[in-house]
């Protein structure tokens, strides 16, 4: 087709003015009204290809605003007022909103599907950052370097962390709480294995480690090796050689991954962050 349509309008592009007598015979051979033929002329005395008279889509441009000024400015306030908060409401919720706004200041509110598009067009970082954090951000969308923490051997390279078990201990008689216990892991970051453990009511401290050499892996010799990671201050008074948790990022972190891998696996009613409807 577009082939067909140079082979016609070539002569006339070549002319500053063709006249309407000829126009209207390129227009009766190539099947297109007479201003559909002027339009394709200025498309291609700007770009002379044949790929500028190929036919173009019908319909509406993608990504053109069709919403009024006071209705744009309404939706991007609901926006950034009620969806791109910490509470991460649903877009669900957001619709009902923007409905709400829009009916107090008596404006038809947008389509769904219009919503979504505007919602599609934010800035990813944005987004992340306002609903989940900056440091949630950075961990999905900085570029990942090469981590330099690559042990040659078993046991060069030990990371410990503490963290809090998702679970409530409560007295046995009154069943009154008592408090979430913690539980101090030692992994090796070479084999991943968990080198020694170790659960207790009492808060992070520099007793945590020596009770965990207590809880040893058993068929693993956890003495012999070069250094440590300590990803908590508590362990600072040991024999180890710390390095600081900021030049320790997370993706890097074995320790703080495989913690929220061993408490993933406990999916006990009731317990802290679960619906209490479900328990």
């Amino acid at each position: 087709m577009a082939l067909k349509r140079e082979s016609v309008l070539r002569p006339l592009a070549a002319q500053s003015r063709p006249g309407v007598q000829r126009v209207d015979e390129a227009a009766l051979e190539l099947g297109l009204r007479r201003s559909v033929v002027y339009d394709l002329l200025k498309r291609y005395r700007q770009r002379s290809q044949t790929s500028s008279l190929l036919p173009g889509k019908r319909g509406r441009e993608p990504k053109v605003v069709v919403l009024g000024h006071d209705r744009e400015q309404l939706l991007t306030s609901c926006i950034e007022d009620f969806y791109l908060k910490p509470e991460r409401p649903r877009l669900s919720a957001l619709n009902l909103e923007i409905r709400r706004r829009f009916a107090e200041e008596q404006l038809p509110a947008p389509n769904y599907r219009t919503v979504v598009r505007r919602i599609e067009a934010l800035d990813l970082r944005l987004v992340t950052a306002r609903r989940e954090g900056t440091k949630k951000a950075r961990e999905l969308l900085d570029p990942i370097s090469i981590s330099t923490m690559q042990p040659k051997h078993p046991m060069d390279l030990l990371q410990i962390d503490h963290t809090p078990v998702d679970v409530i201990v409560v007295d046995q008689q009154r069943r009154l709480p008592i408090g979430r216990p913690w539980l101090t892991l030692v992994i090796d970051v070479r084999t991943r294995m968990v080198a020694g453990f170790h659960v207790s009511l009492w808060s992070p401290s520099t007793i945590s480690l020596p009770m965990r050499c207590s809880r040893r892996t058993p068929g693993w010799r956890t003495g012999n090796f070069k250094r440590w990671i300590g990803l908590s201050t508590g362990c600072r008074e040991r024999f180890m050689s710390i390095m600081p948790r900021s030049s320790t990022p997370k993706r890097y972190c074995v320790v703080a991954r495989s913690s929220a891998s061993s408490l993933s696996i406990v999916h006990l009613a009731g317990r802290t962050s679960e619906d209490i409807s479900r328990g």
